[in-house]
């Protein structure tokens, strides 16, 4: 009896034993996750980061912790440092020569916002704040001539008062609102707050980021359409094609030949010097890589960024119209996130396809960071609502956050031109596609024959033998094309006017 009874003592201690184990294992995994937490907290303190250079049993936890994340948290205070960690790396052209000017390399410097202190808006004697470029300013002076002239005829007439002119700002056209400061695109677009977006009284910094392979005609375009709304430009190019080639870096040359002069302060140059594993069989990790990259490269260099601050993510042949842009730097109470109609046209502005491209191309850098985890390539995507950041940031903004699109499929706020080069530069497009999106018609030689290619531009077909039947287009029309391409008709006259045909389209 006592034996067993020792037995059952012993089962007991054991049981409880191993509840102790359990209960001390949870501790130490919670302990371990709460150090982790803290250091990754700390690893944005510079004085750490002094620490971890001077001492190596510190370097070595400063691995052990990498591995539990891939890139630092958002500061809104200082630069990011995503440029200074590792990346991962497949392909790497060793042999690359960086064209750089003497004083310093362009892909490492880092850029400064300021404020823009531009007068956007005009605050009258008589209280009203109208935008001054949506605004018939001249106005102003005939309705106070025109009273003046009432008042000598009839001394008893009320002059109006500062609160009778507020709110009565008349409007050009194209420009709607109180303030006059409500863009077409905007006003008839499906923003649900459009009655209730108020100016700022400072302008947001907006910030373009865009890939660049060879398209450099309509990065023209877009320097030209938004060069006095965007305050810094992320353009990045690679070494590598999005097939995986090697490619010269032409932009970076071209820069240097100063033939951006004229945007060039306004440029942050990103160099990605590697083309990402599994990107050559799967073309769709190396189209989404290059959108990574930029958005964590170029980020991580901008200095003074602010929470409310515009980010903006295109490809190189989408350029969004200027006045859309300047309502979301101007205002507030739009939410987000912000697609962009834009007017679809193929090989040239000449071939208006149907519909409107809608992509959601803009956020605050606030929601960039907090739902999207800084990666431009997320933004593009219509699954922000399932993030895990969303109703956590939707709640600290008190507000709802509905996307919409600036413009509608009827009043387009901007141009999506595809495949919109010479024939040798669709050549070029051909050979350089991403490995994933089928079929690759740079596969078939015979699809990439120059006098094949010629007869598609003519006719507007496409490579499946296809020849839809677009609809007429003219220069005259409104939104055929930025205007900086209209403006200098026959340099470009190749993406105005069909080419290969004198027929009216």
């Amino acid at each position: 009896m006592s034996r067993l009874v020792l037995i059952l003592g012993l089962g007991k201690v054991r049981r409880r034993i191993r509840g102790y184990k359990v209960i001390l294992l949870c501790l130490l995994g919670i302990c371990v996750i709460s150090f982790l937490q803290y250091y990754k907290a700390l690893h944005n303190i510079s004085l750490l980061k002094e620490l971890l250079s001077s001492f190596t049993h510190l370097k070595m936890l400063k691995m052990f912790g990498d591995m539990f994340w891939n890139f630092p948290a958002a500061d809104f205070h200082s630069p990011h440092n995503f440029h200074k960690h590792s990346h991962p790396k497949g392909n790497v052209d060793s042999n690359v020569i960086l064209p750089d000017p003497p004083d310093g390399k362009l892909h490492d410097r880092t850029f400064v916002l300021h404020d823009d202190p531009t007068p956007y808006f005009i605050h009258t004697k008589s209280g009203a704040v109208c935008f001054r470029e949506g605004t018939k300013v001249a106005a102003f002076a005939s309705r106070r001539r025109l009273q003046q002239h009432h008042r000598k005829i009839n001394p008893k007439v009320k002059p109006i008062s500062g609160d009778d002119m507020v709110g009565q700002c008349p409007c050009r056209q194209g420009w709607h609102g109180p303030h006059c400061g409500i863009p077409t695109i905007v006003y008839h677009s499906n923003l649900p707050s459009k009655s209730k977006v108020t100016p700022r009284k400072v302008p947001r910094r907006v910030i373009n980021a865009i890939n660049i392979n060879h398209e450099f005609d309509l990065l023209h375009a877009r320097f030209h359409e938004l060069g006095d709304v965007v305050d810094v430009f992320l353009v990045c190019e690679s070494n590598f094609t999005a097939y995986g080639d090697s490619r010269p870096l032409v932009f970076r040359q071209q820069i240097l030949k100063g033939m951006f002069d004229y945007i060039k302060h306004k440029i942050l140059y990103i160099f990605l010097d590697h083309f990402p594993d599994g990107g050559n069989a799967d073309g769709w990790i190396a189209d989404d890589y290059l959108r990574t990259y930029l958005t964590k490269n170029g980020m991580s260099r901008l200095e003074g960024l602010k929470e409310d601050d515009v980010f903006i993510i295109d490809d190189a042949d989408e350029i969004p119209a200027r006045d859309g842009i300047l309502f979301l730097k101007l205002y507030n109470g739009w939410t987000e996130p912000v697609g962009i109609h834009m007017r679809k046209s193929l090989y040239g502005f000449y071939w208006r396809q149907f519909g409107t491209l809608n992509v959601l191309s803009a956020c605050t850098a606030a929601m960039l960071f907090k739902v999207y985890n800084g990666d431009g390539i997320l933004l593009r995507r219509r699954s922000y609502y399932s993030m895990s950041g969303f109703r956590e940031y939707e709640n600290s903004t008190g507000r709802i956050l509905v996307p919409w699109a600036i413009g509608s499929p009827v009043h387009y706020a901007g141009w999506h031109c595809s495949w919109c080069f010479k024939p040798e530069g669709i050549y070029y497009k051909l050979i350089s596609a991403q490995n994933g999106d089928f079929p690759r018609w740079g596969d078939y030689s015979e699809k990439r024959n120059i006098s094949y290619i010629k007869d598609l531009v003519r006719t507007g077909g496409w490579f499946d033998g296809s020849i839809p039947d677009y609809p007429p287009s003219d220069p005259k029309e409104h939104m055929f094309a930025p205007k900086y391409l209209l403006d200098n008709y026959e340099k470009y006259r190749y993406l105005l006017e069909n080419p290969y045909t004198k027929e009216k389209h």
